[in-house]
């Protein structure tokens, strides 16, 4: 009976050749990102950080010929890509949540929400009635309001960053005054919004807008018993805010 011959080595070649082409494209990615300009090293970075909450994914992953190449001709002037614009707004979401020590809540219970938006950063403070953010029907801050604009107004002025602010009330609000009503209202929650970003450290430089809405009621609707439609809207756009 003839003796079948096993193959020369077996298999265990391909697993050797396998793990050498792994490294070698291991090798030119390290190569490559070591290449790019300053902007690109520091998402990569906040990237292998924190890639559960990174930002990357929401981008295409491709980059523009401006930043394709060393960079090494490139200045200041020109603007970060949209990569590391959504890892510097996460980055700036991440810590806010962290100074305020917030908490997971449900939609409708929790005090702010922060969204990365094609634009930006947009910062929700809702003035719930389990948390308020003014006094009832004014535009005093409660201690927790306070305490926010504080941080947020630490946090915006280290950054270079240019701020609208929009101001939300409903349209259920009636003063004592004739002169005095949710548009009123809604006005001096804004601007209270904006002094108070200010006093606490804020360059009023970077305010580039402050607005104000009144939300009406729907008719047949129960909407005056929502209180989300009583909030402040700050928005953040990283640049220059004259470009």
């Amino acid at each position: 009976m003839a003796k079948k011959h096993a193959g020369a080595h077996g298999g265990a070649w391909k697993v050797a050749y396998a793990d050498f082409v792994t490294a070698m494209m291991a090798l030119f990615m390290v190569l490559w990102i070591s290449s790019q300009d300053q902007e690109i090293l520091i998402a990569t970075s906040r990237y292998f950080q924190n890639p559960f909450n990174s930002p990357l994914e929401r981008s295409s992953g491709v980059m523009t010929g401006a930043n394709a190449g060393g960079g090494s001709d490139q200045n200041n002037e020109n603007p970060p890509s949209s990569v590391v614009d959504m890892a510097f707004m996460n980055q700036l979401a991440n810590e806010l949540y962290r100074l305020l020590d917030i908490q997971s809540a449900q939609e409708d219970t929790k005090p702010i929400d922060i969204a990365v938006t094609s634009d930006g950063l947009r910062i929700t403070l809702f003035n719930r009635k389990n948390q308020p953010f003014f006094k009832p029907y004014t535009a005093e801050f409660t201690p927790w309001g306070e305490l926010v604009v504080q941080n947020l107004a630490w946090l915006m002025d280290r950054y270079n960053t240019s701020i609208c602010i929009d101001s939300f009330t409903g349209d259920e609000f009636h003063s004592d005054r004739s002169d005095y009503g949710p548009w009123e209202l809604s006005s001096d929650r804004c601007n209270a919004m904006r002094r108070g970003l200010v006093h606490f450290a804020l360059d009023p430089e970077k305010i580039d807008r402050v607005t104000s809405h009144v939300i009406e009621t729907p008719l047949g609707t129960n909407m005056k018993d929502d209180d989300s439609r009583q909030r402040i809207e700050v928005n953040l756009v990283v640049g220059d805010k004259s470009k």
